[in-house]
């Protein structure tokens, strides 16, 4: 420990605070460190609890029965770090009379942005995890928490494409490998649970958090969210996905103090934002996982035994702790007012199952309020004993009563940011970019044009990278200008730059209500790109978002480019000149007039530090981009709401009544083109009558293009007749493959009964029988190959099976506009 002394010393000349804390460090306690085990409770021998060798149950039950009720009420909050709430660095002497001499459950986002060596920030976790395990009565350590949703939020962490980037790749191996990478960078520098995946399922394009979720589908949602949190958990590190649950569908998308009110029916809530939570508890075995703030029918989901004890422990089988999304707890009284005071907002909280309390404050009244309902006989000890149970019981999963000191001290600068996991997230870059159009095979650019205008406020920026629940300090930073002068340095290419627009202008966020003027430096600014675009061979215009567009509490009311960007685009496009348009996007963007004038439309989903690069790689045609989208893109934000699953006809109306409210879509769900071209063929399904509902679909994918390319093969799956309405297409499956010219591989989806699931006229869950039909292609709307199966839809006649009478299945034509 003189070691850890000595290298926060070193700290300190960059930090003097984190210095004069540790000038007097707490003794020492080399004694409680045994061979195999830790006496953490300080009484000379191996109670069972501290046996490495009992097992976690049995552990449990021996700390719990030691534990007093202040130690319990402890382990029932979280401190915020240094900064947030926490206002030590490292332990001073004031901890051993505060609430923290009873230990607490986890402490959160500690030093992740004070410090930049990981090796020092190791350590740092490290004293600080010493004081609990050594300077309180039983050594409970504690949970060192971290959010997490496009890399570790920690400087110097790699960094990885928002959610809304990653679902774009649809490639599950690197959300597991994104995971991985996470809780291995996570572990190196002690942190031990991460606040990801995201599994909102987004369902209003105006919501400010659309960038932090990975799509509007939820079996999307659940394949990517399952891959990360296996990946998360793989390095035993915790997965806590947020935000459970219906929080993707507010009212209206509103943000700050509202995020309530979700108009969802019972069988939505389960058909679309129960099903990721479910998926990643049943399949990743989650044990973390934050509540929302929103209420559902009537009901906070912070107070809402329901949901937390009832579907998610009984039903979904979680077995860890659940976190409140900061005032989540405050909201019961402060917000929704089902509650008069927060002392019974605590109490209602833990009666529903709400494990830990997480806000950015001291929690000392919070405890207090929880020992004194006890006390008052308005809380029984049961209850509390059993979210305790919860705590711990994560915590020994953790390995932190056999390893309390989880970093690599000396190992994790080298782990950090290291090439490997830079490459992966390089990878990620690329994986996420879409293609929308491609017009006159306008792309790849290639050597064909000399000169090249990069213009737009998101050319040469970082502001796209939200620092936010994320990495800071992030190695390896490439704008699009740095990619492309990067990927032309040795051919025969200028590449000039004029940035030519803010992404917003002055009153931004008040003057998208209402169009304001050019100023006269915008109009000289404007100018300048038009001449650089009018002196070069193609322009290349960046533009979208950033973090003052879209983000947490950054909802819009309009989905067209912010600001003043429109009018730059229209100003080159006028030029006469070949452009194409990047856009750099943290929502669908109504991008009708890009999408009728310029030849060649790139996105790219807040692709990461290295987005820069991949995006210039995918323009030259060093990279064939192969993402899809994960959102619904409407032409006007007028057309809301607009998404899928939808049930029948729901996204379409027929222009023959002159409607204004649907003109249909810029772009479907799924969509994203290639630089080469794909053949589907050979459709099979192993059981077209099956009585268990186990079904094998097959077909067989060909590169039929010059070069290789990313397909994403999608199966989605309808049920023909059903008693109850239900959804069109429903995603049931999906592969991204790599092809070589001329190459072909055959995709095969398995279909499970839980795929077909119904709820019917009496509110059950079942399977109906008759028809199901299947769906393969390119995207919701390319659909390539179709047929059918039946579940439990023969009759016998003399020992011989006669298929009954087909249903009518979705005539697709009824979903092409109608011309008068």
């Amino acid at each position: 420990m003189k070691r850890l002394t000595v290298m926060l010393l070193c700290a300190g000349m960059c930090f003097p605070a984190l210095a004069r804390k540790i000038q007097d460090p707490f003794p020492h306690k080399k004694e409680i460190y045994k061979k195999g085990w830790i006496d953490f409770n300080k009484n000379g021998k191996k109670d069972i609890y501290e046996d490495p060798t009992q097992n976690i149950e049995k552990r449990i039950d021996d700390l719990l029965s030691q534990m007093n009720l202040d130690e319990k009420t402890c382990q029932l909050a979280t401190y915020y770090g240094y900064k947030k709430a926490l206002e030590d660095s490292v332990p001073t002497a004031a901890w051993k009379t505060n609430i923290l001499k009873d230990g607490i459950a986890n402490v959160d986002e500690h030093l992740n942005k004070e410090i930049g060596d990981p090796n020092t920030l190791a350590t740092a976790l490290a004293e600080t995890q010493r004081f609990f395990v050594e300077y309180t009565r039983l050594g409970i350590p504690v949970d060192f928490t971290n959010e997490g949703i496009r890399g570790l939020c920690a400087r110097s962490a790699t960094s990885f494409p928002s959610m809304n980037g990653l679902g774009c790749t649809w490639d599950k191996e690197l959300a597991y490998m994104q995971g991985v990478i996470e809780g291995r960078e996570a572990r190196a520098m002690g942190y031990t649970n991460i606040y990801a995946p995201i599994l909102d399922v987004a369902r209003d394009q105006r919501w400010g958090r659309w960038e932090g979720s990975i799509g509007e589908d939820p079996y999307l949602v659940a394949r990517i969210g399952v891959a990360m949190s296996k990946g998360i958990q793989s390095q035993r590190v915790v997965s806590t996905p947020k935000h459970y649950v219906g929080y993707g569908d507010c009212k209206a998308a509103r943000q700050w103090d509202s995020r309530t009110d979700p108009h969802i029916t019972p069988s939505e809530m389960y058909y679309i934002h129960e099903y990721p939570f479910r998926k990643v508890f049943q399949e990743a075995g989650a044990l973390g996982v934050m509540c929302a703030y929103n209420d559902y029918d009537g009901v906070p989901m912070a107070g809402n035994y329901h949901y937390l004890t009832e579907v998610l422990r009984k039903e979904m089988g979680f077995k860890g702790y659940v976190v409140s999304d900061s005032y989540a707890i405050g909201r019961l009284n402060g917000v929704h007012k089902v509650t008069p005071n927060y002392k019974e907002s605590g109490r209602k909280a833990i009666e529903a199952g709400l494990n830990v309390r997480t806000e950015f404050n001291d929690p000392t009244e919070y405890i207090t309020n929880i020992r004194e309902l006890v006390l008052e006989g308005k809380l029984s000890m049961e209850r509390v004993d059993e979210l305790v149970r919860d705590v711990l019981y994560v915590k020994f999963w953790l390995g932190l009563f056999d390893n309390p000191y989880t970093g690599s001290t000396k190992e994790a600068s080298d782990i950090v940011s290291c090439e490997d996991h830079l490459n992966t997230a390089l990878r990620a870059s690329r994986e996420c970019l879409v293609l929308l159009k491609n017009a006159d095979n306008m792309l790849p650019l290639q050597t064909r044009y000399r000169k090249i205008a990069v213009i737009g406020p998101n050319a040469d920026s970082k502001d796209y990278i939200p620092a936010h629940y994320g990495p800071m300090g992030f190695e390896r930073f490439y704008s699009v200008v740095d990619g492309l002068k990067s990927v032309y340095q040795h051919d025969d290419v200028e590449i000039n730059y004029v940035k030519g627009i803010d992404i917003v202008n002055p009153g931004w966020p008040e003057n998208e209500l209402m169009c304001d003027t050019l100023t006269t430096g915008e109009q000289q600014s404007i100018q300048e790109a038009v001449e650089l675009a009018r002196r070069s061979d193609v322009a290349v215009l960046v533009l979208g978002d950033n973090q003052r567009t879209s983000g947490e509490s950054r909802t819009r009311s309009s989905l067209d480019l912010p600001g003043h960007q429109e009018q730059l685009l229209e100003a080159v496009v006028k030029t006469g000149k070949p452009v194409v348009l990047v856009l750099i996007w943290g929502r669908p963007a109504t991008i009708n007039f890009a999408d009728r004038y310029c030849k060649g439309i790139l996105a790219a989903g807040y692709p990461g530090a290295q987005g820069g690069l991949a995006i210039a790689e995918a323009l030259k045609g060093d990279y064939n981009p192969g993402g899809k989208l994960t959102g619904t893109w409407p032409k006007t934000v007028g057309q809301l709401p607009m998404n899928i699953p939808t049930k029948p006809n729901a996204n379409w109306e027929p222009m023959k009544y002159h409607s204004v409210a649907n003109k249909g879509l810029l772009y479907c769900f799924g969509h994203g083109l290639s630089y080469t071209t794909f053949r589907y063929d050979d459709l099979k399904i192993d059981s077209i009558h099956t009585q268990t509902a186990h079904v094998k679909v097959s077909c067989r994918v060909t590169n039929t293009g010059s070069v290789a390319g990313d397909e994403v093969v999608q199966l989605y799956v309808n049920d023909v007749v059903s008693s109850t309405t239900t959804y069109e297409k429903n995603l049931r499956g999906f592969e991204r493959i790599h092809l070589l010219p001329g190459e072909s591989k055959e995709i095969t989806f398995n279909i499970v009964p839980d795929d077909l699931i119904l709820i019917n006229e009496q509110k059950e869950r079942v399977v109906e029988p008759g028809e199901f039909k299947v769906m393969v292609g390119s995207s919701y709307e390319d659909i390539r190959l179709a047929d059918s199966f039946y579940y439990r839809s023969d009759i016998a006649t003399d020992g011989d099976l006669q298929p009954i009478e087909k249903g009518k299945m979705i005539d697709e034509s009824n979903f092409k506009e109608e011309k008068e």
